[in-house]
């Protein structure tokens, strides 16, 4: 039986810190594109991911890769986003089983609405709480973080 490998008291301090500090920041962000562009933060997350793509479109699996959603989850919210014209779904034409979702011209009308709220907001609740030198560190250690759940 292997031992417990505990978290020293910083890494308990960092890693509380960490999960106030996103779930706080995911709330209030989510609540202020709800209050100004009635969209949530997860809608918003998928419009800037395909927005961001090739011919504005990724499959549906990677799509479900790139926003850590389970493909079910990804489902119902490209439902949703499509039922508000916002997403369509296209059959790929090269592989049956695939399926793109496409930022629609109403969707990315949408995302250009909300994008300089959500931007001011990340600044007001993360960037302006940052010093600029520790931002690459903390950058080169989140990505590696994301990279580490995406594989």
């Amino acid at each position: 039986m292997t031992s417990t490998n505990w978290l020293s008291d910083e890494e308990m301090r960092l890693w509380r810190a960490f999960i106030a500090a996103s779930s706080g920041m995911n709330t209030a962000i989510d609540a202020s594109l709800k209050k100004s562009n009635a969209m949530n933060l997860d809608d918003y997350e998928v419009l800037v991911m395909l927005s961001e793509s090739n011919g504005n479109r990724l499959r549906m699996s990677e799509l479900s890769t790139h926003i850590l959603h389970s493909r079910s989850r990804l489902t119902q919210r490209i439902d949703r986003l499509a039922t508000r014209g916002l997403v369509s779904r296209e059959k790929d034409e090269s592989d049956a089983r695939g399926t793109w979702a496409v930022l629609t011209p109403e969707g990315k009308r949408a995302l250009e609405e909300a994008a300089p709220s959500h931007l001011e907001h990340v600044r007001e609740f993360f960037f302006d709480h940052i010093d600029a030198e520790d931002i690459p560190a903390m950058t080169r250690s989140l990505e590696k973080v994301a990279h580490q759940l995406r594989t």
